[in-house]
């Protein structure tokens, strides 16, 4: 029921609480470079398309 899949509540992330989850994206949001890992194959994989076939 609309994508929580079971979760229901408080979810805690210690990871959002000491504050990594927004250096992270502070650091993607600044460089343009993407912290996850689906993001970075994503990039590579447009910078690849573009300088084989240009625009």
């Amino acid at each position: 029921m609309f994508g929580f899949k079971g979760k229901y509540g408080v979810s805690f992330s210690l990871n959002r609480l000491i504050g990594i989850s927004g250096l992270k994206n502070s650091i993607a949001r600044k460089t343009g470079i993407p912290t996850t890992k689906g993001g970075i194959e994503r990039k590579i994989g447009r910078t690849i398309i573009k300088t084989l076939f240009g625009k």
